[in-house]
């Protein structure tokens, strides 16, 4: 069977080695950043220069940039009651805090009556279908386009965005919040006056070195073309696996996309067992949204697009990075076709 392929970077992209390193050389630094002797202005000079990196990768300099938990965190900071609406799309993290109240189209593509009451993905972590972000939007979700489409958080013209860490092949449980300067939100954790007030507590520094290193290598490779090459490979794959015109609808095909993401829908053959048989045959997939898809329901995003229940119970989530080879993904292909082989036999 050969090694094992890594086909689900939406969820969690690997971790960098520049990421790596920054981290173990952080754990060396003894000093608390909010004390002001030697050790502790060491562990602030390290916490601004990744914030720095940070704001650099996301084009965000001059904004305020606040390292939380996580995109969870950042999401509640940004929209918990602010009286936002959204579209059925959005992220649970972001739609536990807004009225659904934004229609969505066919295409996945969200109508914004009022930029400045809503809360709008720039990507959808299961479709990767991207969103055209109207000007003055008042919250963004940008964890998923962060690190693979070009954009410039202060070309964006919205208030608020944020990001995690582990989606650039930074360190898990680290994540930040990007406010236009002059803004402010309401602290949910108080205690200290860390991270401008917004957000209390002793920062993660060993995190936070890794996101910083993370985002100016990711910054990197979107610069270099890396992800034009994951785009092309992601469009042979497609090729492989939709060309042989058995009922696969590959979601948001012919719209703009993320450069990594095939979101595959096979009627009638659920995506849970997908995702069970390729983990058999060697490939870590999904069949959604890494937060939700170990709940055994359909997609809330492919029903919103309009998906019936049962397609969109029959999705499977294929998501790469520059790490994949064509010769892994054609492994992939191969397995998947095979199965889907086996389930038309006895489905017949």
């Amino acid at each position: 069977m050969g090694s094992r392929v890594y086909l689900d970077w939406n969820a969690t992209a690997p971790l960098r080695p520049e990421a790596r390193a920054a981290m173990t050389a952080a754990m060396d630094l003894v000093g608390n950043p909010s004390s002001v002797h030697a050790e502790g202005r060491a562990a602030k000079a390290l916490l601004e220069r990744a914030r720095g990196q940070v704001a650099a990768a996301l084009g965000a300099e001059g904004a305020d940039v606040v390292f939380v938990s996580g995109a969870t965190e950042a999401a509640a900071l940004a929209c918990a009651g602010r009286g936002l609406v959204c579209g059925d799309v959005e992220h649970e993290a972001v739609s536990a805090w807004c009225a659904p109240d934004l229609s969505v189209d066919g295409e996945g593509c969200v109508a914004v009556a009022d930029p400045s009451r809503s809360a709008l993905q720039m990507a959808n972590s299961e479709t990767g279908i991207l969103q055209e972000l109207p000007a003055g939007l008042a919250v963004s979700d940008l964890t998923q386009a962060f690190g693979k489409v070009p954009f410039a958080f202060n070309w964006l013209g919205c208030d608020i965005g944020f990001v995690s860490a582990h989606k650039i092949g930074g360190p898990k449980g680290v994540g930040a919040l990007v406010i236009r300067r002059g803004l402010d939100v309401e602290a949910r954790l108080r205690g200290g006056g860390q991270e401008m007030g917004r957000r209390a507590g002793t920062e993660n520094l060993i995190g936070i070195a890794g996101f910083g290193a993370a985002a100016e290598a990711a910054a990197r490779d979107l610069a270099s073309g890396a992800w034009e090459s994951v785009l092309q490979l992601r469009n042979i794959l497609e090729l492989a696996l939709c060309e042989s015109g058995k009922g696969t609808i590959s979601v948001g095909k012919g719209g703009a996309r993320l450069p990594n993401t095939l979101c595959l829908v096979t009627p009638g053959w659920k995506g849970e067992t997908q995702v069970m048989q390729m983990d058999l045959a060697g490939f870590a997939v999904s069949a959604g949204s890494a937060c939700s898809s170990g709940k055994v329901r359909a997609s809330r995003v492919l029903r919103a697009i309009g998906f019936d229940e049962m397609d969109a119970a029959s999705a499977l989530r294929v998501s790469m990075g520059p790490g994949v080879t064509e010769a892994e993904a054609m492994r992939f292909a191969e397995a998947w076709l095979r199965a889907r082989e086996r389930h038309r036999a006895r489905a017949a």
